[in-house]
Order: C-alpha cells, then sequence, then structure tokens
C-alpha cells in the first residue's frame, strides 16, 4: 500500500522555506505543505541581497539565475567618500562569480529575489497570513502544533523552522530563550527607500563614515521613477554597553522610535545625512533591525528541525546560506526516502561544518567602520593605496589562479526526478 503523503508545516515565508518548498514538490509533488507567515502578507522588501557560493550552483539548477541576473540592481560597485563628497577610494564589482567583492555578481533587493523564489510554488501551498507557532508536541510519527491566532491545531510528519533569528520555534525546541542563540555584532541598521535619486543617476553605491561608528550607505535603485536605497548604520564597541542598550531600546518601540533616535544621532554626521533623514521619513518601506549571528547548538529535534536565519543567520552571507540550507534539508528527505527523522540528521551533519567555516570569531564591520576621525583616516588611506595599485584585483586574481573560490558545500548528487 502507498505511504500517505508528506504533511509538512513551514513556519516563514522567506527564501529559505521557498527554496525548501520547491524542492520538496520536485521531489514528492503530492506533498502537502502548509506555510505559515505571522506578517499579513508576503514580505517583498528589504535591503540589497547577494548569492554567493553554493547557492549560484542551486539557482542555476532551479533555472532562475538569469532571471535573477535580469533583475539584479547594476550596481558597479562603492565609492566610499568624504564629508565633502569626494571619493576617497573605490571597490569595483570582480565581474567573476567565484571571488565576488563587495558588490556582488547577483545585487539584488531582497523583495525582488523573494518574489522570483515564491512565485513558482504559491498554487502549490497553502499559505496562511497573520499567523504563526505556539507550541509543539512531538511524538512518534508526527508533531502536534498549535497556533496563537485563529488556525486549528494540526498534526505534521515535520516542523520547519524558517521563522528568522529570533525564532520561537528554536527556543521552544531547545528550552531556553531565543536570546541566548544570537551573538550581537554591534551593528544596528535602518533600510528604506528614499523617493529621489541622491546618487544622481550613478550606478555606484556610496559609503559614508562619521565618527561614533557612523555610517551612511546609499545604493542605486533601477526603479524608472528615481529612487535611491538608503541605509543608517550604527556600529558600537562592545564597550559601548549604553549606546547599545538605547539602540536596541528604540528597535522594540517600533519604528517611529528608532526613527527618532537615527535623527537625533545623524543631525551633524555631515555629508547627505540631513537628505537621507528627510528621505526617510518621506519613504514608505522602512525596516530596522541588528546585525546578528544565529549559533544553535544543534539544528534539529527529531521532527524540528531549524532552516536559515532560524539556525545560522550570518550577516553579508545569509541568503546564500538560506538558499543553501533550504536545497539540503529537501535533498536529504529526498535521499532518506521520506524519512524525515533520519533526513534531519543527515542535514545538520552536512551543513554545520559548512555554518562554522563562514562564522567567524573576528567583526569585520568593527574594522570596516572606525569610531574616530583618525581611524577613518587611517582606513582611508591603506584603502586608497592598496585599490589605487589594484593590489584589491590582484590578490583576488592571484586566488584564482591558485584554484580558490569562495566557500561551497560539498553536497551528495541528489537524485531529483527529471522535469
Amino acid at each position: 500500500m502507498a505511504s500517505p503523503p508528506l504533511k509538512i508545516l513551514i513556519s516563514g515565508s522567506g527564501i529559505a522555506a521557498s527554496v525548501f518548498a520547491t524542492h520538496i514538490l520536485l521531489a514528492y509533488p503530492t506533498a502537502q505543505l502548509t506555510i505559515v507567515e505571522r506578517a499579513p502578507s508576503l514580505r517583498l522588501t528589504g535591503a540589497s541581497v547577494d548569492i554567493r557560493g553554493s547557492a549560484i550552483d542551486i539557482v542555476k539548477r532551479m533555472g532562475l539565475l538569469e532571471t535573477i541576473r535580469s533583475n539584479t540592481t547594476r550596481e558597479k560597485g562603492v565609492h566610499c567618500v568624504n564629508a565633502d563628497g569626494s571619493v576617497a577610494w573605490t571597490l569595483a564589482a570582480t565581474g567573476n562569480e567565484d571571488m565576488q567583492s563587495v558588490t556582488s555578481e547577483f545585487e539584488i533587493f531582497r523583495g525582488k529575489l523573494a518574489s522570483i523564489l515564491i512565485e513558482p510554488v504559491l498554487e502549490k501551498v497553502k499559505l496562511v497570513f497573520d499567523e504563526q507557532v505556539d507550541s509543539f508536541i512531538q511524538r512518534g510519527d508526527g508533531v502536534d502544533v498549535t497556533f496563537t491566532k485563529g488556525k486549528p491545531a494540526e498534526s505534521y510528519d515535520l516542523l520547519v523552522a524558517a521563522d528568522g533569528v529570533g525564532s520561537r520555534i528554536r527556543g521552544q525546541m531547545l528550552g531556553a530563550p531565543s536570546r541566548d542563540q544570537i551573538r550581537d555584532l554591534g551593528a544596528h541598521a535602518a533600510y528604506f527607500s528614499i523617493p529621489t535619486d541622491l546618487l544622481s543617476g550613478e550606478q555606484w553605491a556610496k559609503w559614508y563614515n562619521a565618527p561614533r561608528g557612523r555610517v551612511v550607505f546609499l545604493r542605486p535603485d533601477p526603479d524608472p521613477r528615481g529612487r535611491t536605497r538608503g541605509y543608517l548604520v550604527n556600529v558600537t564597541t562592545p564597550a559601548q554597553t549604553e549606546m547599545r542598550a538605547r539602540l536596541n531600546e528604540a528597535l522594540e518601540q517600533g519604528n517611529e522610535a528608532y526613527m527618532t533616535m537615527l535623527e537625533e544621532l545623524f543631525e551633524d554626521a555631515g555629508w547627505l545625512a540631513p537628505e537621507v533623514l528627510k528621505g526617510m521619513r518621506e519613504g514608505d518601506d522602512f525596516y530596522c533591525s541588528f546585525f546578528a549571528q544565529t549559533r544553535s547548538p544543534k539544528l534539529c529535534d527529531g521532527r524540528v528541525v531549524l532552516l536559515g536565519d532560524a539556525g545560522y543567520a550570518t550577516p553579508g552571507i545569509g541568503t546564500s546560506l538560506a538558499i543553501t540550507g533550504g536545497y539540503a534539508l529537501a535533498g536529504e528527505i529526498l535521499r532518506a526516502e521520506g524519512d524525515v527523522g533520519k533526513a534531519c540528521k543527515e542535514y545538520e551533519e552536512l551543513i554545520v561544518p559548512y555554518i562554522k567555516s563562514q562564522q567567524t570569531s573576528s567583526n569585520p564591520m568593527q574594522y570596516l567602520n572606525p569610531q574616530t576621525e583618525w581611524g577613518i583616516l587611517a582606513r582611508n588611506t591603506v584603502m586608497r593605496i592598496a585599490t589605487g595599485l589594484m593590489l584589491d584585483r590582484a590578490v583576488m586574481t592571484g586566488a584564482a589562479w591558485l584554484g580558490y573560490s569562495e566557500r561551497k558545500l560539498a553536497m551528495p548528487e541528489y537524485p531529483w526526478p527529471v522535469q
């Protein structure tokens, strides 16, 4: 007698969830997938993200690489600027997908990427908005799940936690507050669209540092209406406990409190800070968060598994890890012939060493964004000499010649059905 179809609940509708759902439905077309999303609709906004390493190979296999390429921001690289707007140094895109610089060959806004990835499965999954998992209890052959709003309790073969850095499910799985698995990297950021073009049509991002760890970062937006993507970042050292506490409190109070605090902190920052603060108020997609790594001691427990930021958020490569994790989890379920408990353990054993190789103990945000005028000057001097002599290109070219490329996960050849 044929086995009943897999019944899977995914908490969160982001990038990791979409990649996982796509591949599960490829392997098991009759699978019953439900996605619960705490937001009232799909979150198709957000800052620029990129695709690196194994994630490039995966989107190629999905047949989406050219679609993604045609929807990139077309950013050419980054100009680091002084307070008068003059260029201190430049770091261009490399044109090499195996050895990318700050600007990726696949620099794309998160909302656009999320839309591209979820569109193929929208009609094949049950998507429930304004809902999230309240609690779960595991038994031998399933997971009983209750919800916070109106959705009735239900049983599933697998519960996938793709509910972000502050994952409620992770906290319940580990029996510890979610905050305990988060490593604060000392950077708080706000992202928003500015309804005017502050870059005068240039396709170069601009990066400006002011003392006290204040960063203004502007990125081009190909929108024909003439817009700019604005980022205001506050970088704090471990010793600046009072400032970190103020920033965290503003985050908890919501967007209005955080915008008010940014207006105070960036009032005298210089360069285009006044125009950026004005644009922040005029935009309609403000979002703020802090930079953090998720360092969970385990990624699965029986039929409950952590995916993407819920298990291993890593600023800079988080999107690529989410794509890679979604693919690997689905692949292991296929390889285990639907034995989800076995598959979750195999997924954990496969991906944990890779995650650890990506999550270093150093904190580049602290080095790249000095706190003092002297530190900013010293960094600019070093970078101007290095980029002027093309040492950045020489290092990348040499590494490529020696066979080095961005780290990739050594995955098994999963037996995907022929499409």
